[in-house]
């Protein structure tokens, strides 16, 4: 299972940098992605297998080969595009057919793929003594370390959540870089538990999904459950009705952009220390206590509290960290809640001071001049109907519209996606919406009208509008209340919609 999970990190790091390559060639002179997928396959292969007198090594095929496997996967489709893009390739005649063409057009890259990578893994070996995978965790080995100590955990909960606080999806920048460090522990974490050992490392891959973003980035899952019971502002209890649900699994923007927390200084604090204290606390359980740490890789969709206690094997004190860590949460978040709520109760009292005056106004008029009065309730009660749907849904019942809605997880995309779906289902649309996460199914966009980019992703946003101008596609990007709104109201949805077609 590990060295699948490695293969697919590889092939799918080649895989993906080819086709945003190929986004820069010409559709008719394109780079091969299976021959470069093999290609790298090759490569690392044999930087990697360590000759025995007995056999060969394989030690380096699994996880601690992956920091190398990912190099190999950035450099192949590198060398494949500086040949297809050059013509350094071997041309047939065009009476010769396509496939065996293209067979013959991989040959150089490939050729010269490999024996790059031979000719390294000689002169590499000849002076180090050493293989690239085993140099590379030697090397990297105090880095290992020192993401396992608390000062180095607690630098990885802070910057997804300040990365996040500043409108940046915070995993997507930090998660690439500890990943590497987070498969490997794992994997050692299931070894210590095989042989009856204490499972001591703490940053595995479900640390990050359950306990530093216990709930979502910020550790935000008791956010919605205090909003629901303890607010007494209308926009909060509103967000905490529309987000506990969500936030149970972990898609926590409702609460990032409803309440608002993003760019909210009221929040900035326990926002970066909740995720910080949760991961410390962790590391006292295992290092101190004695609890075994993550052994399992769950679904980061999967309830933290129910995620956390499968993925120790049901440690006993796994029990006591989940109860402590509520309690603690709801501790930190609860004040700044509770000055944030007042804050907006006041501000919604105001308003209705200012209606109620100019009820009173309209009836002081009433005596004055009946007429008028009538005539200015009659306005005033024209501006408070909500407008009808702006949308025309003939155009969606004589025209097939295709939706992609692209999020970091999956999570708030599918949402959305579900909400148009519903609503085009009642009302017999011929629009359909699906949700994936940025990067995953990409392929999907060539064959939809409108890719909705949620706001979290907006730094990606130059390297898809690349993919979408190729297909043709319209690329629409939203603001993150507005995103959320869309996910809350069908009708809404539909108008952003066709007013963006």
């Amino acid at each position: 299972v590990v060295r699948v999970l490695h293969l697919n990190c590889k092939l799918g790091t080649a895989k993906n940098l080819t086709d945003s390559k190929n986004l820069e060639l010409p559709k008719t002179n394109q780079i091969n992605p299976v021959a470069v997928i093999v290609a790298s396959e090759i490569a690392f292969v044999i930087l990697s297998i360590l000759p025995l007198k007995t056999g060969v090594d394989l030690t380096y095929m699994g996880t601690q080969g992956l920091i190398c496997a990912y190099i190999v996967g950035l450099i192949v489709p590198n060398i494949y595009y500086v040949c297809i893009k050059n013509n350094v390739t071997i041309k047939l005649p065009p009476q010769v057919p396509g496939n065996i063409s293209q067979s013959f057009k991989d040959l150089i890259p490939m050729g010269l793929s490999v024996s790059a990578f031979w000719l390294f893994g000689v002169g590499f070996k000849a002076a180090t003594g050493t293989i690239l995978p085993r140099w590379i965790i030697q090397v990297l080995s105090p880095l290992f370390q020192a993401s396992d100590s608390y000062l180095g955990l607690a630098l990885i909960a802070g910057a997804m959540a300040f990365f996040w606080f500043c409108g940046v999806q915070g995993p997507s920048i930090v998660q690439p870089a500890v990943v590497p460090i987070m498969i490997a522990n794992t994997a050692a974490n299931l070894q210590q538990y095989q042989a009856g050992q204490h499972v001591s490392h703490v940053l595995a891959m479900n640390t990050m999904d359950y306990v530093m973003n216990f709930g979502g980035t910020g550790s935000t899952l008791v956010v919605a459950f205090v909003m629901l019971f303890a607010a007494r502002s209308a926009q909060l209890k509103a967000v905490g009705k529309a987000a506990f649900i969500p936030g149970t699994f972990s898609v926590n923007e409702p609460v990032l952009f409803g309440m608002p927390i993003i760019m909210n200084p009221m929040f900035f604090i326990p926002f970066l220390a909740t995720p910080i204290v949760n991961v410390c606390l962790f590391k006292f359980f295992v290092s101190v206590l004695g609890m075994n740490s993550m052994i399992y890789t769950m679904p980061w969709t999967v309830p933290a509290p129910i995620g956390i206690l499968v993925s120790t094997g049901f440690a006993p004190l796994a029990f006591v960290f989940v109860l402590l860590t509520l309690v603690l949460d709801v501790l930190i978040y609860f004040p700044f809640i509770r000055v944030y709520d007042r804050t907006l109760l006041a501000e919604e009292k105001a308003k209705e001071d200012v209606i109620e005056g100019q009820d009173t106004a309209v009836l002081a008029a009433d005596t004055v001049a009946p007429q008028t009065a009538e005539v200015q309730v009659e306005a005033s009660e024209m501006a408070d109907e909500k407008p009808a749907a702006a949308h025309d849904e003939s155009f969606f019942k004589n025209n097939e519209i295709d939706v992609l809605v692209l999020c970091a997880g999956g999570g708030t995309s599918g949402i959305l996606a579900n909400a148009l779906n519903k609503l085009s289902k009642e009302r017999g649309l011929k629009l359909s919406a699906a949700a994936r996460a940025y990067g995953q199914d990409m392929d999907l966009i060539k064959d939809m009208s409108m890719v909705i980019l949620a706001p979290q992703m907006e730094s990606m946003k130059d390297n898809l509008k690349k993919i979408t101008d190729k297909y043709g596609v319209k690329l629409v990007t939203t603001t993150g209340r507005q995103y959320i709104e869309l996910t809350n109201n069908g009708d809404m949805a539909l108008d952003f919609v066709e007013s963006n077609l």
